[in-house]
């Protein structure tokens, strides 16, 4: 079956993105404050979750994560989103500051139908990334422009990224971002996300710390992650 390619999203001039409100924001893990943002050329609303005060802070944990309607919402068990979103929301609330930054940018950028084409295709045995590329998609097509912009709103100096990917460290820093430390976020493979996560981890080079194993009989899971601890970003040593 040929795939067609999915045409480019019509945009408008790019302005810098400002602060439009912010709200109270009490969740299951704590409180934080809401900031929504003006939209960015494609139209989207981008939001960020602040825990203190953040404006000339430095060293501040970051979380920068893309929407998934599928996983964050549906609880869909084919990729670990949602773990990794609750799991930094745990984390940011038992500190004195920290933010995430919820993009507007599902499926790594090429939407919400186009994610569920690839899901399709890797219902036919390709993995995530050869699935975006059959549709005509690089392997990401996130642009850290935005997070970039909604940092220097809120003013923050520098930041410690919550993260397992090293193109959101490259992409922070193309745009300016003082990225001062990377922290894992680590949640456990299921037998659902396996494959997905291994081929993060081999074909996008994510740091997962995942080795190939026998299924058990179980069902659990076919991989294993290793040990991990906060490192210092470009380390040979780390282990995510």
């Amino acid at each position: 079956m040929k795939i067609p390619r999915a045409g480019a999203p019509q945009s408008r001039a790019a302005e810098p993105l400002r602060m439009l409100s912010v709200a109270e924001l009490p969740t299951q893990h704590g409180t934080f404050r809401a900031i929504g943002f003006t939209p960015d050329e494609f139209g989207n609303e981008h939001l960020a979750i602040v825990r203190g005060q953040v404006r000339r802070a430095s060293r501040v944990p970051l979380r920068v994560h893309s929407e998934c309607l599928t996983g964050d919402v549906l609880g869909s068990l084919r990729c670990d989103c949602r773990d990794q979103l609750q799991a930094s929301l745990r984390a940011l609330a038992g500190e004195p500051t920290g933010v995430l930054l919820y993009l507007r940018q599902e499926g790594r950028g090429i939407g919400l139908a186009n994610k569920i084409r690839a899901y399709a295709l890797q219902d036919r045995g390709y993995d995530t990334v050869e699935a975006n590329h059959l549709l005509g998609f690089g392997d990401d097509q996130r642009d850290y422009r935005v997070a970039a912009e909604m940092l220097r709103a809120l003013g923050v100096r520098s930041v410690r990224l919550m993260t397992n990917n090293p193109r959101k460290l490259d992409g922070l820093r193309r745009y300016g971002v003082t990225v001062a430390g990377r922290i894992p976020i680590m949640t456990p493979p299921t037998r659902f996300n396996a494959s997905y996560l291994l081929a993060k981890q081999r074909r996008s080079g994510h740091w997962l710390g995942l080795h190939a194993a026998a299924p058990a009989q179980t069902g659990a899971a076919p991989i294993a992650p290793a040990p991990v601890a906060e490192s210092k970003p470009g380390a040979s040593s780390v282990s995510e």
